[in-house]
């Protein structure tokens, strides 16, 4: 497998974000414009960025639709404001892989994730309810994009997925 995932241990980070309900075939559209709006909203406020941007997928239906938060991780506890909330993405065991290419990779680069995991015994933090996936915590963590690549097929995005604990 190309991603050569790995079991890390994460703490508690505080996080702000912008959720949107959208069907799977729009998120390219809909999400990227989100990042700017709330890396803007992090510095307004005060605040300095702990990490990369990310798409945290909470509820996944794909014969619907899917719940994602475009966030930021902050340096401290934050207070929401109109469209963007705060949160704290939970501590615990994750797996995370490494995923260079184009962002039309992602969908297959995830299923291997889920297959290496499956593989392995391990189960992820994920509840089933009326056909819907809720996720603890299952993010793709974006490490550059078009703003200092331009070469789509160099795009670094981490997966990383919440274990059961």
């Amino acid at each position: 497998m190309a991603l050569e995932p790995t079991v890390v241990q994460r703490d508690e980070q505080p996080y702000v974000a912008i959720t949107s309900t959208v069907p799977m075939q729009e998120l390219g559209e809909v999400l990227p414009p989100l990042i700017p709006e709330v890396i803007d909203w992090v510095e307004q406020a005060g605040l300095r960025p702990a990490g990369p941007p990310f798409w945290k997928y909470n509820v996944i239906d794909m014969a619907t639709a899917l719940e994602v938060e475009v966030g930021v991780p902050v340096d401290r506890a934050a207070e929401g404001d109109g469209r963007v909330r705060p949160g704290v993405l939970p501590g615990g065991h994750y797996v995370l892989a490494h995923h260079v290419g184009h962002p039309d990779t992602l969908e297959a680069a995830t299923g291997e994730l889920l297959d290496w995991a499956q593989d392995r015994g391990l189960s992820w933090d994920v509840t089933e309810v009326d056909g819907e996936e809720r996720w603890t915590a299952r993010l793709e963590e974006y490490l550059n994009g078009p703003d200092d690549q331009p070469d789509m097929d160099k795009w670094e995005t981490n997966l990383v997925f919440r274990l059961a604990q």
